[in-house]
Parts: C-alpha cells; sequence; structure tokens
C-alpha cells in the first residue's frame, strides 16, 4: 500500500514566552499508510494537535517536508483540502441557530457535495447515529454528546479519504463513545482507500481502534509500532498495582531505583499506585518504602502489560 500520509524530519517552533523559541514537534517522522487506522498517543502539550493542524494545511512545518495522499502540504494545499477532513473533541462548532440537518447541509456544500448526495448522506448517518430525531432541532437545543454526534457526521458528511479525530470522544458519555468507535472502526475496514489519524486520551480505545499507534511527547516520536507489539516491549519488565492507605510524599516513589514507570490514582481515602520495575524483586522495596513512610499496604496485584503501562514506561508519567 502507498503511504497517505509522510511526515519527514518535521520541526515546528513556535515564538516562545520570553524564554527562547519553543520546540512544538522536534525531528518528527512517521508514515501513516493508505486504509490505515494509525493512532497518536501523547500527554498534554506533547505536540499532537500541531502535527494534526499541519497535515490539515492548517499550520506551516518551520522545517522538513509533509505530504498528503502523495501531494506537498506547503506547495498543494488545493490538492489536498477537497479530500480531506477533521473533527475536534469538545469542539462546539456549528451555528446555534441553525437544525443540525441545516448545519450539515451548510458544512458539505464549503464541499460542493450536489444536494440531494448530501440529503442522502445527511439522512443515512444521522439514523447511525441515533440522532435523527434531533434532525430539525436548533444546534444550541441539543446535548453536548449530541453535538459530537453532529461533529463527527460533519466530518464523515464529506467522504473524506484522510480523517483526523482529535479526541472525538473526549467527556462524552459510554454510549455516545461506543457508537462513534464502533462507526470509526466500520469506516476503515469497509471502504477501500480511506485512512484515519486518531488522537486519544483513552488507551482502552487507542488499543481497541488501532493498527498502529505512535507515541509522541516533548515534541519527539518515542515509540511506532502495532499496539500488540508495543506491549511486547515491556515483558522483560513487571507491572504491579499496590492500593494503599494515602501517605506523604507518594510521587516520590516514583524515582526509587528499579521503577521503569509509576502512575497514581486516588481512590476516596485510598490510593493505587501502578508500578513498571525491571524485576519483580524491586517490589519489595516499593512495599518497604511505603511502609517507612505511613503507608498500610491494602492489595498488591501483578497485571499483564497494557498499552497504559507501554505509555507510562516511555513517557515516564500517565496521561491523567
Amino acid at each position: 500500500m502507498s503511504d497517505a500520509i509522510e511526515v519527514k524530519s518535521v520541526t515546528r517552533v513556535f515564538g516562545g514566552n520570553g524564554k527562547g523559541p519553543a520546540k512544538a514537534l522536534d525531528d518528527v517522522s512517521l508514515s501513516v499508510k493508505e486504509g490505515e487506522l494509525f493512532g497518536l498517543l501523547g500527554p498534554n502539550g506533547a505536540g499532537k494537535t500541531t502535527l494534526i493542524k499541519i497535515l490539515a494545511t492548517l499550520l506551516l512545518p518551520s522545517s522538513g517536508q509533509v505530504k498528503v495522499l502523495g501531494y506537498d502540504v506547503e506547495k498543494e494545499v488545493d490538492k489536498i483540502r477537497p479530500r480531506i477532513n477533521m473533527v475536534s473533541g469538545g469542539d462546539v462548532g456549528g451555528y446555534g441557530l441553525l437544525t443540525v440537518r441545516e448545519n450539515l447541509w451548510m458544512f458539505s456544500q464549503f464541499y460542493g457535495i450536489p444536494t440531494k448526495e448530501a440529503n442522502e448522506r445527511i439522512d443515512h448517518l444521522l439514523k447511525l447515529f441515533a440522532l435523527d430525531d434531533k434532525s430539525n432541532a436548533k444546534v444550541r437545543t441539543i446535548s453536548t454528546g449530541q453535538k459530537q454526534k453532529m461533529n463527527v457526521i460533519r466530518g464523515f458528511v464529506t467522504e473524506p479519504d484522510v480523517i483526523y479525530l482529535d479526541e472525538p470522544t473526549l467527556g462524552l458519555d459510554v454510549n455516545a463513545s461506543f457508537a462513534i468507535r464502533t462507526y470509526l472502526r466500520k469506516w476503515v475496514k469497509e471502504q477501500k482507500g480511506k485512512t484515519m489519524l486518531l488522537t486519544t486520551h483513552y488507551m482502552v480505545e487507542a488499543d481497541e481502534l488501532c493498527d498502529r499507534v505512535a507515541i509522541i511527547d516533548k515534541g519527539k516520536i518515542l515509540a511506532c509500532d502495532t499496539p500488540i507489539n508495543l506491549k511486547r516491549m515491556l515483558r522483560r519488565s513487571s507491572t504491579f498495582d499496590v492500593e494503599t492507605t494515602i501517605f506523604p510524599e507518594i510521587e516520590s516513589m516514583g524515582r526509587l531505583a528499579g521503577v521503569e514507570g509509576f502512575q497514581v490514582k486516588q481512590l476516596g481515602d485510598k490510593v493505587v499506585t501502578r508500578y513498571v520495575v525491571e524485576q519483580e524483586s524491586v517490589i519489595a522495596d516499593v512495599i518497604s518504602a511505603i511502609q517507612s513512610k505511613g503507608g498500610k499496604l491494602t492489595s498488591l496485584s501483578k497485571t499483564e502489560p497494557t498499552l497504559e503501562d507501554v505509555f507510562i514506561h516511555l513517557v515516564g508519567r500517565g496521561l491523567e
């Protein structure tokens, strides 16, 4: 298969905040195959949105080369834009005084889709996302989840060859997220030559949907492979979930010798810490350190490596 997206040695520099120029992207290279559902994972400020804006021709790279569908994003914008689309999570896009259908029809006209064809696509997608009963409702009157469904429909109604989804299920309830994930999977798998680049904060979503995943932090790509192969990276390591009472200086536990990755989640008056360790024997040192700080162990379990563990191992912290 040919590459739908080619990124070669791309750096993007912004003016900075008085401390000199800031690199949002630092010598990034990656490729996405035609027909691939590709995931991009990274914490806030890692460079994900900057990269998507460059791919969507909304921002130029400071250096390097980017091609989408074989066209250069700097020199051949007019050949790229009719064949791509973009959806952002948490986007309140749309015009509140217009109805759901009117908004979708308007965006379809920006792409020059004949009215009859546009209406057929809109009808199909509204029904698919269980939003047909809100077709004639003003956008300002519908829920956040319904607005996000409308935004997703807006991205697909133009039938793009490449679509960028930036946190498309952010803040949505379980049912709305499931409906969107189900459609994303079918859209790529059941149509020839369609390509999707997805950023998400939900590791399970990336693991479930993506053919390959790139992990980015501080503007650099740290790893890129299938979810299965990424998880195999940690076979030499062990992952433990340790539940304890809350104790002082919890964050310092991540700096213990032999701890490769560390994440903290508070659950009421308890705290669950996840440790990715070089050797299982390190967990004994962890428990001793917890007890020395006044923490009381309530449970300990070993887990199989997850994509989140890989992320913690590479980035040194979780997304939350």
